[in-house]
């Protein structure tokens, strides 16, 4: 493998990075770019690093973008609006109650190692995930085990649901199949975790290169990927390096000056200043993610439902598309937009000062006169300013607000117990279905601690319905229910529903083959139809 100036930097000048503005030569179409064998180098600067690559074991944005890259699943989401399309599996099918599902493969899929990838790679690969209880096992665990898995040929596997799941396949997109072989001959004590952190056994169109936590991760194409490559032969990557860039400033230097070429989590401003430049784009989409500040329904002041009325009130929601420029909508149910079956709640809350007041009053506090904690992401300018305007809001109401920023993975250790979970957490959820189910199972109890489920929300009537219409397998029956559950969420008021902002992303016009697909994390991107044209 040959190395060149800006692989080498990538590795020595992330760390530098964080804090001081990159250097290099302005690139443009036309211009000399760093290429490994021959073949140009796409460098994507990120925000959030990737600390499992294994993925029964975690997923988020970063952390999917790369699993994504370097495994594949039975099906996958593509396009806008998204569609499930065929990937490992070549066609499925269900019986009446979708309790039985049955699904024929391809036959010429390979590992990277050359092993072939077969129904008993799927088999195993579910278990194991299903055995860790960890990452996407939540998905499907109420409804599959171990024993429902029936391997009826190399190419053929069969699901025996406990009961009806009609959503089972809109779940299928992330659940990644890993080489057996590889991971046993790895396996230690904990089944292959500690092993496939930072080294990989898949088939996707990818392959690990270099793992260097919280500097850089670079993946190398498989040059004969079992699928095939969407580009011409002569433009596909030698490779992709995401590289950990913490400051959004910095993120901005490094895509003007070349250094990267694609650049996520820049503030508003920022995107509208490299939008305008020659050579860059502004790919700008309206995305399923939905921001929201979580209550703590468990515990504290929060567990009044009238103090979280109060607050909800209070809250001026016109900042929220002020603070983004405009590249936002605001919220009209607890599901977002695109989720099949979701209404415009009636009465749905707007900032409403004497409503506050006179909620603020059914509490136990009906002056105010205390202080509630706001945790956000540390250096997400945008939440910071929210948690701004909370103060200011809040002020009306004699509440104080004190504004806690940390990193990511501090905030979910905080929101994991309801005694260690803050009053308000600002967090971005994106639905990993288009199902309703996806939306309303984050308010079930087995839900309560993940960072979706950090408000410890409980109503056992509105369980008792999740439950019934997660396992009707006709949608005139489900509809109602879920129309119901978006009402009773919205009087339960277990935290703001706030607005969908767009999902932007500035790259070099030169970067081609970018898909947007609404069901992605935030800042995801599909790699494997991406090149550079230059």
């Amino acid at each position: 493998m040959k190395l060149t100036r800006r692989t080498v930097l990538a590795g020595t000048a992330a760390t530098a990075a964080a804090t001081s503005t990159l250097t290099g030569p302005l690139m443009r179409p036309g211009m000399a770019f760093e290429e490994i064998d021959g073949r140009k180098v796409l460098v994507y600067a990120g925000r959030q690093p990737v600390p499992i690559l294994d993925p029964h074991q975690r997923y988020d944005w970063s952390t999917r973008m790369m699993q994504q890259a370097v495994y594949d699943g039975l099906v996958k989401y593509v396009g806008n609006p998204p569609r499930i399309e065929p990937w490992l599996a070549t066609a499925w099918e269900s019986n009446d109650d979708a309790s039985v599902w049955t699904f024929d493969l391809v036959d010429n899929a390979r590992f990277h190692n050359g092993d072939p990838l077969d129904a008993e790679a799927v088999r195993y690969s579910f278990e194991r995930c299903l055995a860790l209880g960890k990452g996407p096992s939540w998905m499907l665990s109420d409804f599959l085990t171990v024993d429902g898995i029936e391997v009826l040929s190399p190419t053929q596997i069969r699901f025996n649901l406990e009961r009806s799941y009609a959503p089972f396949l809109s779940f299928l997109p992330w659940w990644y199949i890993v080489n057996p072989a590889q991971v046993e001959a790895n396996a230690g004590d904990d089944m292959g975790q500690t092993w496939l952190t930072e080294n990989d056994a898949g088939s996707g169109p990818y392959r690990v290169a270099r793992w260097e936590t919280g500097v850089l991760y670079q993946i190398e194409p498989v040059a004969d990927y079992w699928k095939g490559w969407p580009m011409p032969e002569d433009k596909r990557l030698g490779g992709v390096i995401y590289r950990l860039v913490r400051e959004a400033a910095t993120q901005r230097a490094a895509l003007q000056t070349g250094e990267a070429d694609i650049v996520e989590g820049l503030s508003p401003d920022d995107f509208e200043v490299v939008g305008n430049l020659p050579g860059i784009r502004v790919e700008n989409h309206p995305g399923m993610t939905t921001f929201g500040i979580k209550f703590n329904n468990a515990q504290g002041p929060m567990a009044d439902v009238n103090m979280r009325r109060a607050v909800a009130h209070a809250f001026d929601y016109d900042s929220f598309l002020q603070i983004y420029n405009g590249n936002a909508v605001l919220q009209t149910s607890p599901f977002p937009d695109a989720t099949r079956g979701k209404i415009a709640v009636d009465g749905f809350p707007r900032q409403d000062l004497d409503a506050a007041r006179a909620f603020l009053a059914q509490t136990d506090h009906p002056d105010g006169g205390i202080e509630l904690e706001f945790v956000y992401v540390q250096g997400l300018e945008e939440q910071r300013q929210m948690g701004l305007v909370l103060i200011d809001n809040l002020q009306e109401l004699n509440i104080s607000v004190n504004l806690v920023p940390l990193t990511w993975p501090n905030m979910t250790a905080r929101g994991a117990e309801p005694d260690s979970m803050p009053d308000m957490m600002a967090i971005f959820v994106t639905p990993v279905s288009t199902d309703p189910d996806a939306v309303a199972y984050q308010y079930h109890p087995n839900s309560r601690g993940q960072y979706f489920g950090v408000h410890f929300y409980d109503n056992p009537e509105v369980t008792a319905m999740i439950e019934e219409a997660r396992q009707l397998s006709d949608w005139d029956t489900r509809a109602p229910l879920y129309e119901e559950i978006q009402r009773r969420l919205t009087a339960d008021q277990p935290e703001i529903f706030g607005m969908l902002a767009n999902r932007r992303w500035a790259m070099h016009d030169y970067v081609k083959g970018f898909q947007f697909c609404p069901v992605r994390f935030t800042q995801e991107i599909d790699l494997y139809p991406v090149y550079i044209d230059a």
